[in-house]
């Protein structure tokens, strides 16, 4: 009998990122995590993701934290290990579209940090999008990993996902990510889609899914048995619910299989017994809400993350018309048809969740219409894979001509601006970018961490520029 060939699955651990982003509204500190640094290095992962997506905001914001000092220190700590960020493409870690020089910039210096892949992503996946991050990854010698947003609709289909798998090789990227925010990818599903990818390019493919709908687990095994060769876990007692399934059980779940990590069980169950009084902490304080780590199958219903479902109740709850819930979950989808059938993936999920929401409590579709919506139909975000309700563009927008280029095209260079509006407060070139992206975050930081160094507290200066002590 032929000897079976040997395909051990590659995992990516999720702990220091999106699983304490999906259940601990990313407050893990910096110095929580550095202690079990050590021991994460030994595992052997393809690498662990750690950085990016709302990391950023949450420790300026909250943490009162440098996340380019954490990044410095975690690259210290991991001597064996690649680390991993995620990236908005021309949004890079914010809401809006930045111009070329500053994406530039933030590659580089990432890169000069630390980072070794940057999975670069776009919430309408319009290509054009990610074209500016890619270069830049490939210039400074990175690794490209461009991720998919997943979602369902008559567009996406099979040829789609393949002919866009294509177009993502020929622009540059090392390896392609299927984005399964929602958790919408069901197991055979997954085999399907990922023999159609594997049948469009010959790059290495990554699957990363959330637990939210209760299939993930089954849709890793059968994806990974179709040849899927990266597999995102998040560490047990930070897995399941609105994060990761989780690593143990994936490592055994192929154990004496051709898909054998090859991972020591041992010390994983040192690595997990680590987070486990981080998890019971969190509980205790209700950082962790145990409603999250239930299972929600209605996403597949509504094609919801489970994050959006918690802003349109708090939505709802301000406006008094909590009643109005399954109103809410039918207009979602309309909205989104009107919209162009984006994936619901940062920032499009809030912007058809919010419009959603005013359309019910108007009692009248599209009475009221946040700024966001216009900038959607105006085309700032960039293009849908499906034209846009006509009808409906025509009432947000009126007689105005939408831009069908790509958005960042018509930002002028940034970077100069945001040096001078930096300058008293620039301690490290890195502090521009912080500035850039969140400059009312990053100025409190900046005020914060000054009188950390000084003892005095600048906002406590009186007219005469007399100072006091903190």
């Amino acid at each position: 009998m032929a000897e079976v060939q040997k395909k051990p699955v590659k995992i990516v651990e999720t702990v220091l990122r999106d699983a304490h982003q999906s259940l601990l509204a990313t407050r893990m500190s910096t110095e929580k995590m550095l202690p079990i640094v050590d021991k994460m290095d030994k595992v052997g992962y393809y690498a662990v993701e750690c950085w990016g997506g709302a990391t950023f905001d949450a420790s300026l914001r909250f943490l009162k934290e440098d996340p380019w000092e954490r990044l410095r220190k975690l690259r210290a700590g991991f001597k064996n290990t690649r680390l991993q960020m995620l990236f908005r493409g021309q949004n890079i870690l914010g809401y809006n579209h930045y111009a070329d020089d500053v994406v530039e910039y933030f590659v580089q210096k990432s890169i000069a940090n630390g980072i070794d892949i940057i999975r670069i992503f776009d919430c309408l996946n319009d290509i054009r999008n990610l074209r500016t991050a890619v270069k830049a990854t490939n210039k400074e010698k990175g690794h490209a990993q461009i991720a998919l947003s997943y979602t369902l609709g008559d567009a996406y289909t099979l040829d789609y996902w393949k002919n866009i798998a294509r177009e993502i090789e020929e622009m540059g990227a090392d390896s392609l990510c299927i984005k399964d925010m929602a958790g919408l990818l069901t197991p055979y599903a997954a085999a399907e889609l990922v023999q159609a990818l594997k049948e469009g390019t010959s790059l290495p493919i990554d699957l990363h899914t959330h637990y939210t709908s209760g299939v993930a687990s089954m849709t890793y095994l059968k994806a990974v048995e179709a040849g899927c060769d990266i597999i995102d876990c998040a560490m047990s007692p930070l897995a399941l619910g609105t994060s990761q399934p989780a690593t143990e059980v994936m490592v055994e779940t192929f154990r004496g299989t051709q898909y054998d990590t090859g991972y020591d069980q041992n010390l994983l169950a040192e690595i997990a017994d680590y987070f486990t009084p981080i998890r019971e902490e969190a509980l205790k304080s209700g950082l962790l809400n145990p409603k999250v780590l239930g299972v929600n199958i209605k996403t597949l219903q509504y094609q919801v993350p489970g994050g959006m479902l918690s802003n349109l109740v708090s939505q709802l709850k301000e406006a008094g018309k909590e009643d109005k819930y399954r109103e809410v979950l039918e207009e979602i989808p309309r909205v989104r048809k009107d919209f162009g059938e984006p994936p619901l993936v940062t920032p499009s999920s809030q912007i058809v969740g919010t419009q959603a929401v005013m359309n019910v409590i108007a009692g009248e579709r599209y009475k009221l219409v946040p700024k966001e919506s216009k900038k959607i139909m105006m085309g700032e975000f960039g293009q849908t894979v499906k034209p846009f309700n006509a009808e409906v563009q025509k009432k947000i927008i009126g007689d105005a001509t939408p831009i069908t280029c790509r958005p960042a095209d018509l930002i002028p260079p940034q970077l100069p601006q945001f040096e001078k509006e930096c300058a008293q407060w620039k301690q490290q070139d890195e502090d521009v970018l912080s500035y850039a992206l969140f400059p009312a975050v990053a100025k409190d930081y900046f005020e914060y961490r000054e009188a950390q160094q000084t003892g005095i507290d600048p906002k406590k200066a009186d007219k005469e520029n007399k100072v006091y002590p903190v």
